[in-house]
């Protein structure tokens, strides 16, 4: 038996609400009653997760633009990388995204500056490329 990939999306999921806690970015969504969203995502699989192993989850931001938050997840087993998955997320309020300058003011870092660089900044302009709505196969 092995972490099937809905499984890792939710520990993802759960991994992202721990890193807003210690960010101090949960106690900023309950205050200004913000909310946040998952505007795409990209992941890779290189080994498998077997029942009952021990996992580290890593997160980090890689990347910031005027309206995203760009996050890295990874999960480790004995020191060796599973998966990574990379997220374009936003914070909204009202239904709507905010900018991230707000964001960042509420968390005391106005002067914070990380633009998206290399296979993020990639896979922006990959994602950018990519039709919406879907394209329709039913015949």
């Amino acid at each position: 038996m092995e972490m099937n990939n809905g499984r890792v999306f939710t520990l993802y999921d759960l991994g992202r609400m721990d890193f807003a806690v210690r960010t101090g970015l949960g106690k900023q969504l309950l205050k200004q009653r913000w909310g946040l969203v998952i505007a795409g995502s990209t992941i890779q699989y290189r080994k498998r997760i077997r029942a009952f192993q021990k996992v580290t989850l890593k997160t980090k931001i890689v990347g910031i633009d005027a309206r995203w938050l760009y996050i890295e997840q990874s999960m480790w087993v004995k020191g060796q990388p599973c998966s990574s998955g990379l997220l374009r997320t936003g914070v909204t309020k009202g239904g709507r995204v905010i900018d991230t300058a707000q964001v960042l003011a509420a968390l005391g870092q106005s002067d914070w500056d990380l633009p998206p660089t290399g296979y993020v900044a990639e896979w922006i302009k990959s994602d950018a490329d990519r039709p919406w709505p879907p394209v329709d196969t039913a015949d």
